[in-house]
């Protein structure tokens, strides 16, 4: 009697467990995910770009073929990057502790950036600091054709080399960090060579404190890392200064990407 017993509970839970199995499979057995499931593994820290003013990264850790993502790793340095893509909250915060520091930094702005702030852009340039093509409007380049991401670039390269009498050439970044290996080949045949990020420092996000930053950044540290930050938010201002002088207190030297190449 008692064998019977545990053999039909043993049925039993073989049962429940089929069903919790089975459950989420479809019919020819793949794996039913709702589409809000597949946005959050795919994209878990994307924020509605809406809300950002099309100034957010994301953080996609792939390699590609002729991406440049890290600088020298056999010298002690960091190359810090700044996107401009909407608001300039912290550019004159920006400029202002580079001068303090004597750094020449980088810079990827956009078409339509500059279009709002030529002052800025002319101070970054007056500055000595490195302009780079982020596009003209921010799109997602993965989602147009050819002819429209090579007007993106051109577009960009006008209005800002009017501004600073010097080429955006030979590096972009990539909007939302969305690229893959057709769309830097479509970049190159224009003169243009990505380049990604080691860290992002995630200042865009608007549920991240200064700390955090702060914290994100030093516990990402390594030879020729590339940090991203941004333009417009404010945490990137208000750190800034207090974020290199750790750097270089603890032996780093921050640099633009062109040296941080070498």
């Amino acid at each position: 009697m008692k064998k019977g017993v545990i053999i039909f509970s043993i049925l039993a839970l073989l049962i429940v467990a089929g069903l919790f199995y089975w459950k989420p499979l479809s019919k020819n057995g793949e794996i039913n995910i709702t589409p809000e499931q597949q946005e959050k593994i795919t994209n878990p820290e994307q924020k509605d770009a809406e809300l950002q003013e099309n100034e957010i990264a994301t953080t996609t850790p792939f390699i590609i073929k002729g991406e440049i993502s890290r600088g020298n790793p056999n010298k002690k340095q960091i190359i810090f990057t700044f996107d401009g893509g909407a608001g300039n909250s912290s550019a004159d915060r920006i400029l202002e502790t580079a001068k303090k520091h004597n750094l020449k930094l980088t810079f990827f702005v956009t078409g339509k950036f500059a279009e709002k702030y030529p002052d800025t852009i002319k101070k970054i340039a007056a500055s000595g600091h490195e302009i780079f093509n982020h596009t003209y409007s921010h799109p997602h380049l993965t989602q147009i054709s050819d002819e429209q991401i090579r007007e993106e670039f051109t577009k960009a390269e006008d209005i800002i080399s009017n501004l600073t009498r010097t080429t955006t050439k030979p590096f972009f970044r990539a909007p939302y960090g969305e690229r893959n290996q057709h769309i830097l080949e479509v970049a190159q045949s224009l003169g243009y060579q990505s380049v990604f990020w080691t860290t992002d420092a995630l200042d865009w996000m608007p549920d991240k404190t200064a700390e955090q930053v702060k914290q994100r950044i030093y516990s990402n540290l390594k030879n020729g890392a590339i940090i991203l930050m941004h333009i417009g938010d404010n945490i990137t201002g208000e750190i800034l200064d207090e974020v290199f002088t750790k750097l270089e207190n603890d032996g780093y030297k921050i640099v633009g990407l062109r040296e941080g190449l070498r």
